[in-house]
């Protein structure tokens, strides 16, 4: 079975922080981008961030460049997202993905393999 599956969700304080994990099986990743995707309630599904396949390059949202880091381990099949200094606005459903190519993207058309999500809520 072809699943993406994110763990590592829960509830922080403001100030906190939370390591998210995406674990890869049935499907390759090793040679494909990686990326990181959240919604809030009521809103579109935006670009967290993202990395190329073998890590060498990473991508932010202005949002959250420099409390945030992505990092993945190609031997493991996993993504990590360690998410540092948090706020309340980060509360959203969290979905890992893996890209259509080699090359990191901010756009969600990039990735075809879309996690189930895991549920961020940050309280202040």
């Amino acid at each position: 079975q072809v699943q993406l599956v994110e763990s590592g969700g829960g509830l922080v304080q403001a100030g906190g922080s939370l390591r998210l994990s995406c674990t890869a099986s049935g499907l390759s990743v090793s040679s494909y981008a990686m990326g990181w995707f959240r919604q809030a309630p009521g809103k579109e599904r935006e670009f967290v961030a993202a990395i190329n396949w073998i890590g060498g390059s990473t991508y932010y949202a202005d949002s959250v460049k420099g409390r945030f880091t992505i990092s993945r381990d190609n031997a493991k099949n996993t993504l990590s997202l360690q998410m540092n200094s948090l706020k309340p606005e980060d509360t959203a459903v969290y979905y890992c993905a893996r890209g259509t190519s080699f090359g990191r993207s901010y756009s969600p058309s990039d990735y075809n393999y879309w996690g189930q999500g895991t549920q961020v809520t940050v309280s202040s």
